[in-house]
């Protein structure tokens, strides 16, 4: 008989329970969106947009608030980026002075930006200057560790459970592994086997990630690496639900299906923060609609409202056309129910 899959795991101290968290994700994870992903439920603890180790150490406003978090938004991570080892360190500081419950080093996003700099996921590259940087960061915190990173730079240097095995030993206290290597970006074939490789090579916590988008996905990976844990990212934002079902998949609890009015409660919660936050409607606008494009495409016949959200011109008519949307379809559940 098959082993029923975990529902937590440890940090340290700290029990992540549920083993569902938000993945970092710029431009998206910030205090809004993950206030939407707090008030639905589900995950074990939440991620800031990721920070680069240059800016906190210089404590820029607009980095600083990159780091912001509500006081009862525990655990949190703050993810840093970089690839100079004392200015990785002082990061590191600066967040555990900011009240982070985890500091976590980004060895994954695949960016131009952050690679070009030897950031992100260019440092699977070089696993001397991975060994350097978790030293380094490990001696300057005394909050758990973690690092995020992709199986691989490219097809050829798929070498996440030696990089894997270089932060556990430099005192990391657990992994996330993305299936797909930076050269793949947000493509590729699904390989999950370097992370099953990772988890049968290391004694702390390793997580799984990438194309977990529903549940039966979530069931898969966990099936197929033997991980301790997920992370989900862009899944999440098509449906902020998904932690919250995967989670009462584990449990074996009756699995949520949000109405359409619990839709339109959520989408308009967000853009109520939005529009609060931002100084320009240029902004705010830009913000609802990317996230407007990935939430509706878990909605039926949305390929028009997309279109249109996208042409609008204001923060009003965006959100006046998805009014209209969900107005026809809470008028067609009420039919069908």
């Amino acid at each position: 008989m098959a082993a029923s899959p975990p529902t937590s795991f440890r940090i340290r101290d700290l029990t992540i329970s549920p083993n569902v968290v938000l993945a970092p994700m710029e431009g998206v994870t910030d205090l809004y969106f993950r206030r939407v992903i707090r008030r639905i439920g589900g995950v074990g603890y939440t991620c800031t947009e990721f920070v680069p180790a240059k800016g906190l150490s210089l404590k820029g406003k607009r980095v600083l608030q990159t780091c912001s978090f509500d006081p009862d938004e525990r655990p949190i991570v703050i993810q840093i980026y970089g690839r100079e080892p004392e200015q990785m360190a002082r990061a590191g500081r600066i967040v555990q002075d900011l009240g982070a419950t985890i500091v976590d080093i980004n060895m994954g996003c695949p960016s131009k930006k952050v690679c070009a700099h030897s950031g992100g996921s260019a440092l699977m590259k070089d696993p001397g200057l991975v060994r350097d940087i978790v030293r380094a960061v490990r001696s300057a915190v005394d909050l758990p560790l973690t690092v995020k990173m992709r199986s691989g730079f490219d097809a050829g240097r798929r070498n996440a459970p030696e990089i894997a095995w270089i932060c556990q030993e430099e005192g990391a206290e657990a992994v996330t592994i993305h299936w797909r290597t930076r050269e793949d970006r947000y493509g590729g074939q699904r390989a999950v086997d370097k992370i099953a490789e990772t988890k049968a090579r290391l004694s702390v916590p390793v997580l799984a990630n990438g194309d977990i988008i529903d549940v039966p996905s979530a069931l898969a990976m966990l099936r197929d690496t033997g991980a301790d844990g997920l992370m989900i990212g862009r899944g999440a934002i098509r449906n902020p639900w998904l932690g919250l079902q995967i989670t009462q998949a584990l449990r074996g609890d009756p699995v949520v299906s949000p109405s359409a009015a619990a839709r339109r409660q959520a989408l308009f919660f967000y853009f109520g923060q939005i529009r609060a936050a931002f100084h320009s409607d240029k902004g705010a606008l830009g913000r609802m609609k990317m996230v407007s494009n990935h939430f509706t495409r878990a909605l039926p016949d949305a390929e028009e409202l997309r279109t249109r959200v996208l042409r609008s011109q204001s923060p009003d008519q965006a959100q006046a056309l998805l009014a209209a949307f969900f107005d026809d379809l809470e008028a067609a559940e009420a039919l069908a129910a």
